[in-house]
């Protein structure tokens, strides 16, 4: 009996370890989940209504109190709004990369322009895509080479000159294609689709008031520096509802640049601000130096046709400014010539020009290829990432 006693149970050695393991378990554990409540920090407002719980209210110290006074008054931002996904994915580049055929209008970058309107105006997709990616030609940004650029404009206005222009140019040339063209309908449906299938991309015009108005008018709908900002807003939608597919926008209507407006800083940062919204890129056809603000653009550094009454009988006047433009590329990296008509003539004269482009050390670019960021500085587009 003595023996049993002095002698201590194994079965009892054994419980009093595993009771032993299992509290020092436990405070390994607390330990663990002490040290990371410490690193997460407390819960913010979008976890505790995942859960179903309120977040604590903005703690505010009374003023004139003592802890007020040692301490500035403590709140709790609340959480900050959801951002846009467009936002979230914003163009390195305007235009793309990949050669071939246009896209058609893609309806996830289209919003209708009215209850019960056939008419569509643009729209960043949902997903960040934009139109001045999407429709524009492709091009090779890895060219170091000067690059040309050509914008013709009135596509749409004579559509047997417009059929012509848009199956001999080089499909680098981009296109103008006037709002008025739109009461053509079907017939200029058609014209576009052999533009997108030919891979010219194209702008909308859109009427602003020019230099000379009334005595210049560019027509209905234009935007006027006598009217309020809600009537402008207005007739822009209007010009930018009279199609689709296009990768921005453009000043020009026929021999009318939009001066007046265009000068009106205010009224016209409202223009660029809503493409830029948009995402549509702009091209100023004023013949000046220095970026476009507020949206991805560029301007024109010559106009070839003008004065545009002689351009039908002077092959010798196009050649020129050809040359011309030819030789400010080399200069200064880029150059942007603007045509106002696809007359036979012009178009002869591009199409002969444009064959030997590449022999001289230049290459022709679609506009979305020559195109420069909001308030970026100008620079050399072949010295540029």
């Amino acid at each position: 009996m003595a023996e049993t006693v002095g002698r201590r149970n194994p079965n009892s050695r054994e419980g009093w370890r595993r009771l032993g393991a299992f509290w020092l378990t436990v405070v390994s554990l607390g330990a663990v989940a002490f040290c990371a409540l410490q690193w997460l920090g407390p819960p913010t407002g979008a976890s505790l209504a995942a859960v179903g719980k309120k977040p604590p209210e903005p703690v505010r110290l009374a003023a004139g109190s003592d802890a007020a006074a040692d301490h500035p008054p403590a709140i709790i931002p609340a959480p900050p709004a959801a951002t846009p996904l467009h936002a979230l994915v914003p163009p390195v580049v305007a235009g793309r990369d990949t050669p071939g055929p246009i896209n058609d209008p893609d309806p996830a970058l289209l919003e209708q322009f009215g209850e019960g309107s056939t008419h569509n105006l643009p729209r960043i997709a949902s997903d960040g895509r934009t139109a001045m990616i999407v429709y524009a030609a492709g091009f090779d940004h890895s060219s170091r080479r000067p690059r040309i650029g050509l914008l013709l404009a009135g596509i749409g206005m004579n559509e047997v000159e417009s059929d012509a222009a848009i199956r001999a140019l080089p499909a680098a040339v981009s296109l103008a294609v006037s709002p008025y063209a739109a009461s053509n309908g079907a017939r200029l449906a058609k014209l576009l689709a052999t533009a997108r299938a030919n891979g010219h991309e194209y702008l909308i015009e859109i009427p602003l008031e020019p230099a000379g108005f009334p005595s210049n008018d560019p027509g209905p709908s234009t935007l006027l520096t006598s009217v309020s900002a809600p009537m402008n807003a207005q007739n822009l939608h209007w010009a930018l509802s009279r199609v689709d597919g296009y990768v921005g926008a453009t000043g020009v209507i026929g021999t009318m640049r939009g001066e007046r407006l265009a000068a009106m800083t205010d009224q016209m940062d409202a223009v660029l601000s809503e493409l830029s919204g948009r995402g549509l890129l702009y091209v100023d056809p004023r013949e000046s130096a220095g970026p476009i603000s507020r949206t991805w653009g560029r301007r024109a550094d010559l106009v070839i046709d003008d004065p545009a009454d002689q351009v039908a009988a002077d092959r010798t006047m196009i050649d020129a400014k050809l040359a011309a433009l030819e030789q400010q590329a080399k200069q200064t990296g880029s150059a942007l010539g603007l045509v106002m008509r696809p007359t036979p003539s012009v178009v002869a004269g591009i199409t002969a020009w444009s064959n030997g482009l590449t022999d001289r050390g230049l290459t022709l670019a679609p506009v979305s290829a020559l195109t420069i960021p909001p308030a970026d500085k100008p620079v050399k587009l072949t010295e540029r990432d």
